[in-house]
């Protein structure tokens, strides 16, 4: 009952906790020398630690995951934010925007966190449409959109310049031959083409061959999506410029985040990394909460809160369960149709 009481405390304050300020809730009946004690015996359990001497305790990570398993107060979203936000992805869905970031930006501005998304590989998603746009005389942007929302842009090289109508008729030709494929499947018949006579005989397709296959094998690695960062700076731990720039130097490392929530791909529910549980979390003394979703057919990516680990935790786990729900049904629906 304490070390409930300590947690909620630090979670809404920030503030180390004082033995006086846990005897001032008179639910608990107990002496304030009795709350030391306890508080003591916490400490010694590696649930509580002591910034300074004179300072009141703070929860350890340790204690923040006991919190969580056994001492959170179960909380549900609002029917109000529950309808809040399958209005917004399904408006996303409705007028063809990345579903994904509109997920992101819901979570960062529904927690006051940063929100992290795996964006699964172009390479596993299923084409919608491609569309090859002229930006320099030898470089044409390939814009790949996925039946599910997902957009990627990628630049590639040509050997001679090609004018906007003949690229218009190649992303005819890809989106009437291969939409409705995964883009990882439209390489591997692309590469078997091109070994093929027949493919050296059209010109269009030819170079449609060559453009797409630059486009899919440019694009093969998940990504990793970041909204929120500046929702952090106001917290009271990241009040001095070294525990800024070290939180933005880690957010950059594109390549530890993507591990990190590539953990979360397998199994259901909601996982939470805190402390120890990751180099990243340890490091910045933060916490994880995070989900996989996906389109009913495979999993495609995670979503999650990454912040500080004085987190309003039954909240923030109510808020990444829903929405990666609610995404995934989205995502599902647009699928089918």
């Amino acid at each position: 009952m304490i070390l409930r009481d300590i947690i909620d405390t630090y979670i809404l304050g920030g503030r180390p906790v004082s033995s006086r300020s846990v005897a001032k809730h008179s639910e608990h009946q107990l002496s304030a020398a009795t709350i030391r004690n306890v508080m003591a015996d916490l400490e010694e359990a590696g649930l509580l630690a002591q910034p300074h001497t004179s300072a009141g305790r703070v929860p350890t990570p340790s204690a923040y995951r006991l919190y969580v398993e056994s001492l959170m107060p179960e909380t549900k979203l609002e029917p109000s934010e529950r309808r809040y936000i399958e209005e917004i992805l399904r408006d996303a869905d409705e007028q063809g925007d990345n579903m994904v970031e509109t997920a992101a930006n819901l979570l960062s501005d529904m927690s006051k966190n940063a929100a992290v998304m795996l964006i699964p590989a172009v390479g596993d998603t299923v084409l919608k449409a491609v569309d090859f746009v002229p930006v320099a005389e030898r470089r044409v942007l390939c814009v790949v959109v996925s039946s599910t929302g997902f957009v990627d842009n990628v630049v590639v090289e040509i050997e001679q310049p090609l004018p906007r109508a003949e690229l218009v008729r190649i992303a005819n030709l890809v989106n009437d031959r291969f939409a409705g494929l995964t883009l990882r499947a439209i390489r591997d018949r692309l590469l078997q083409m091109m070994a093929e006579d027949r493919a050296r005989v059209d010109q269009h397709l030819s170079q449609a061959i060559d453009l797409a296959r630059r486009a899919v094998e440019q694009s093969e690695a998940a990504s990793v999506m970041v909204k929120g960062t500046s929702c952090l700076l106001g917290q009271p731990e990241l009040s001095d410029v070294l525990r800024i720039r070290r939180m933005l130097d880690a957010f950059a490392d594109k390549a530890r985040l993507v591990s990190l929530l590539n953990k979360c791909l397998a199994g259901e529910g909601v996982r939470m990394f805190v402390g120890e549980d990751s180099e990243l979390t340890s490091e910045l003394g933060f916490s994880l909460v995070a989900t996989g979703y996906g389109d009913g057919l495979q999993a495609m990516g995670t979503l999650g809160i990454l912040g500080p680990s004085r987190m309003e935790y039954a909240r923030v786990i109510s808020l990444v369960h829903f929405l990666g729900r609610t995404l995934s049904e989205t995502l599902r629906s647009a699928t089918r149709t």
